[in-house]
């Protein structure tokens, strides 16, 4: 048809599913009220509790041949852990992952055979202060054992100047929240998309579409501009509440902001395809919640949104950091806490593209229009 605006047409489109989606209570529950519930639980929850078992990383050059270092890997309530790199021992000290790194050196007198120290940083000021009084009680048992006179077996070598590295607060919040937004598009995505194109068929309304001069490709844009700007409305909501209401760190201001809101952007759009995917097989709207949590529980549960991947068995580990949540939630964090821009995050920001092109070549061949 002669003057007739496509672009117009598709505008016109995504403001009425736009106001359509604020109007449907599911969409909020499962964009703004579902997220919000776990960000204030966890928010007002701060970094209270925890089982007292204490992670410990080894240093270099710790003597690792003498009754101090067998007693620690013995003890219950402390955990010998070992990194890739120094790269992955530094993020865990910087996010209060770890008690810290421990050192034995042995002495060239015979008493104390050996000295031990801690090295460690303000993100963990919870753990350390607890953690030598522990390593001190096993020094003391073992020096009763061993000498009859109880001279000591080791002696501490610990200054909180020089041993303690002040840092930037890892809070719980700073876990929490991209999760809870990498879920919030997960859950909008999926459901958001399956629901509305299912719905859009089963009403004729499509059918009413291609009775206008508006092309299918145009008709697919204006819906889902319509899911891409309610869901960074709540991406925005989010992270900005939880920046002024629970101190969420965002680095680099504005900019950190920005470039979630970019990652956001990104994970939608895959997470559409995964609901594009679930329309297309779906054989009623009462099968769309069993398939689409086929696809969202898996990921929710096991996609960093709660726990890092690393607490996972290791037969589950591969299949956790697999998941497109998971890059998405690290890349988040990442940008978010430690402060790396967009480049830096390259490897998730590609692995989430290749689910994507994966994603929509499966919702192209599934995807029905009545």
């Amino acid at each position: 048809m002669k003057g007739y605006s496509q672009l117009k047409a598709m505008l016109a489109i995504t403001k009425a599913s736009v106001r359509a989606i604020f109007r449907s209570p599911s969409a909020v529950v499962f964009g703004f009220a579902f997220p919000f519930i776990f960000i204030l639980v966890f928010g007002f929850i701060g970094n209270n509790g925890g089982v007292p078992v204490y992670k410990i990383a080894l240093d270099k050059h710790c003597d690792t041949t003498n009754a101090l270092y067998d007693s620690l890997k013995t003890n219950s309530r402390i955990k010998i852990v070992r990194f890739a790199d120094d790269k992955e021992l530094r993020a865990s000290l910087v996010k209060g992952k770890i008690t810290g790194v421990l050192s034995i050196v042995k002495n060239t007198s015979q008493i104390p055979a050996y000295t031990y120290s801690i090295k460690s940083t303000t993100a963990s000021g919870d753990k350390w202060p607890q953690f030598l009084p522990v390593v001190n009680a096993i020094v003391n048992k073992i020096s009763n054992e061993k000498y009859v006179n109880r001279p000591t077996y080791a002696v501490a070598d610990f200054n909180y100047e020089r041993d303690i590295e002040k840092i930037r607060e890892y809070k719980t919040i700073d876990f929490i929240l991209p999760g809870q937004l990498g879920f919030s598009l997960l859950s909008s995505g999926v459901f958001g998309v399956a629901f509305m194109f299912f719905n859009l068929r089963n009403t004729l309304v499509l059918k009413r579409f291609f009775a206008t001069p508006i092309s299918r490709t145009y008709i697919v844009l204006g819906e889902g501009l319509a899911r891409v700007l309610f869901q960074m409305i709540t991406a925005v909501v989010i992270i900005v509440v939880g920046k002024f209401a629970f101190g969420f760190t965002l680095v680099n201001g504005v900019q950190t902001l920005f470039e979630m809101l970019f990652l956001s952007f990104v994970g939608l759009l895959v997470f559409m395809g995964f609901g594009f995917i679930v329309s297309g097989i779906a054989k009623s709207d009462s099968t769309i919640p069993p398939i689409a949590n086929i696809i969202t529980l898996p990921q929710f549960l096991l996609g960093g949104t709660f726990f890092n991947a690393d607490v996972f068995p290791k037969w589950l580990q591969p299949i956790s950091k697999a998941m497109p949540l998971t890059h998405l939630n690290n890349a988040m964090r990442e940008v978010a806490f430690e402060g790396q821009n967009l480049w830096d995050v390259r490897n998730e920001i590609g692995i989430l593209l290749l689910w994507g092109v994966v994603v929509y070549a499966v919702a192209v061949k599934v995807f029905k229009w009545e």
